[in-house]
């Protein structure tokens, strides 16, 4: 049993960012595998946002994918994820806080939030002018901006760092709804993409992921556990659906 836990859906962006972290760094944990916008009162209260991920390390509890990342690399430096020169942190930090807001705004709250969770929390269907203009105009925009960013080969930096794993997290998702980058207008953010997706940490991920997507809710425990996923005795995920609250980070 591991001291460290993690609550949080493995189709979420933001819990795939920790859960990379955890793998990269060959760090133990256990993960309580709730579907997005459900949770009980336990999970209230250690959550006050009520969003995921939340990272239980013994008697500290975290809320935020990057206060978490950050925490994981302060306690386990090694391998780093952060860039050793101070002006390069800065730099992976900016591109991890674009991931987490321009991307998700335009991948995850305008395309899979549309495309996937509306109409099974909400049971309203897709909102064809929003996706119209996440698809035309804000998520071209990102990669317009993207596309300036990042380097032909290899990685942000020498190694894969915050910055590759928070980009490709996002892009990650937004495959469940079949959204796949347009290689010739953006070659750098394809290339770096299937770099980060072939590293270990993202594939010992990818067949957690896909129970999550076709088994049904009720059945989705049992299917993790037959697939190895190193789950929590119990689970906070047995509360109400909750109102949509835009940002899960």
């Amino acid at each position: 049993m591991s001291d460290i836990k993690v609550i949080g859906s493995y189709i979420s962006p933001y819990v795939r960012k920790v859960l990379v972290f955890l793998e990269t760094k060959g760090i133990g944990y256990e993960i309580d595998p709730i579907a997005p916008f459900v949770g009980n009162e336990e999970f209230a209260r250690l959550s006050p946002l009520k969003r995921v991920p939340v990272l239980i390390d013994g008697r500290l509890v975290l809320n935020d994918s990057s206060v978490i990342c950050q925490y994981l690399e302060d306690k386990f430096p090694e391998p780093s994820l952060y860039p050793r020169d101070i002006a390069d942190r800065a730099r992976v930090r900016w591109l991890e806080e674009f991931a987490d807001t321009r991307l998700a705004d335009g991948l995850i709250w305008r395309l899979f939030y549309e495309l996937s969770i509306k109409k099974r929390t909400t049971g309203v269907a897709a909102d064809a002018a929003v996706l119209q203009r996440a698809r035309e105009v804000e998520i071209p925009a990102a990669l317009d901006y993207l596309e300036t960013q990042v380097p032909a080969e290899g990685f942000v930096f020498a190694e894969p760092s915050i910055a590759d794993i928070s980009i490709a997290c996002y892009f990650r998702t937004a495959q469940f709804v079949r959204y796949e980058i347009d290689a010739l207008r953006w070659p750098r953010v394809a290339a770096l993409l299937d770099r980060a997706w072939a590293l270990r940490a993202f594939r010992t991920l990818t067949r957690f992921e896909e129970c999550s997507l076709r088994v049904p809710l009720a059945e989705q425990r049992d299917a993790l556990r037959a697939a190895g996923a190193p789950l929590t005795a119990t689970t906070l995920g047995d509360g109400p659906v909750r109102a949509v609250q835009f940002r899960v980070s």
